[in-house]
């Protein structure tokens, strides 16, 4: 199993990404959220193992054009994963499942280094 590696193509994070894999001739799989969106099982397994906060990118300009009561929503699982589905570049990028089966959320070179 290669590395699978979850974000959307144009990001720039996901560049720098996709690069830093290059870089060490590393392969991988990647799955574009634009693409594919996110099922529950995959938004549950994200959050349950990176947590909430981690996994809403609350920094990007989708979350910061949000009403305030959904980004109040965004505070608990169950009303938040509707809403990470359907709007999907509000999910950390990138986030990584290694071989091992451990995950990453962001771009952390020198833990990625360490895992690939």
């Amino acid at each position: 199993m290669k590395t699978k590696i979850y974000g959307i193509k144009n990001c720039n994070t996901m560049k720098k990404t996709f690069a830093l894999f290059e870089a060490e001739g590393k392969a991988y799989d990647f799955v574009d959220y634009k693409k594919e969106k996110p099922d529950n099982a995959l938004l549950e397994k994200f959050i349950d193992t990176l947590g909430l906060e981690t996994v809403v990118n609350k920094r990007g300009t989708t979350y910061k054009r949000l009403d305030d009561t959904a980004k109040k929503d965004l505070d608990k699982k169950e009303s938040a994963m509707p809403i990470l589905r359907e709007k999907s570049s509000m999910i950390k990028r990138p986030i990584l499942i290694f071989e091992d089966g451990s995950m990453l959320a962001g771009l952390d070179e020198a833990s990625i280094r360490q895992k690939i």
